[in-house]
């Protein structure tokens, strides 16, 4: 078995899968009529630094992209040697964290968006992943890029991990203060029992 052309398949079908999720979640939430992109609030709520860096991780994700498709991934600078065993470890944590991502998205439902915006008769969901964990959409984002990471050999995707969880622990700080606005002490309740993205045991 060829194991480079193995991991390599699967490194692109993890790449692939997390994409066609969101694509799938935000075209069933547009179905509901609600609006996907940010009104003028949730664009204030960000900040600027949220939304720096949210701009930069998807044009050096884009750059990426297009390094790997048109020079034939030649990224060795940034490869190192890890045991097969790991590099199918970076598998399991690739696929737990997808399963993760779309059973986040199942269980929000319309209310769902990509910006720091409530829908119409907003509720707290507090089932599913959100039972321990408030924000497991941002858990299952960071932990896929560091399977990618491992499955590939390769360091980038470490950085994009690192930048992503910059990202989201300045998006979280917004994104808590419109929740407890919103929700006051039941959400105060609910941040008590969960963890922000890790569970609390």
């Amino acid at each position: 078995m060829n194991t480079g052309k193995t991991f390599g398949a699967i490194f692109w079908a993890l790449f692939a899968s997390m994409f066609l999720m969101r694509f799938w979640f935000a075209y069933r939430v547009w179905r509901t009529g609600e609006r996907l992109g940010g009104d003028r609030a949730a664009r204030q709520r960000m900040g600027f630094w949220a939304s720096f860096t949210d701009q930069l991780f998807f044009l050096l994700l884009a750059a990426i992209v297009v390094h790997l498709y048109f020079r034939g991934g030649n990224l060795d600078r940034f490869v190192f040697p890890p045991p097969d065993w790991l590099r199918w470890a970076g598998c399991a944590l690739g696929i737990t964290s997808v399963g993760l991502f779309a059973w986040a998205h199942a269980i929000l439902g319309r209310f769902w968006s990509p910006h720091l915006q409530l829908r119409p008769s907003h509720q707290l969901i507090t089932g599913g992943p959100y039972a321990q964990i408030r924000h497991p959409i941002y858990t299952a984002i960071v932990g896929w890029l560091m399977s990618l990471a491992l499955v590939a050999a390769n360091g980038t995707p470490f950085a994009f991990a690192a930048l992503a969880a910059l990202h989201f622990h300045l998006k979280i700080q917004g994104e808590e203060k419109m929740m407890l606005e919103q929700f006051g002490d039941e959400y105060r309740e609910y941040v008590k029992r969960t963890g922000r993205l890790l569970p609390v045991w």
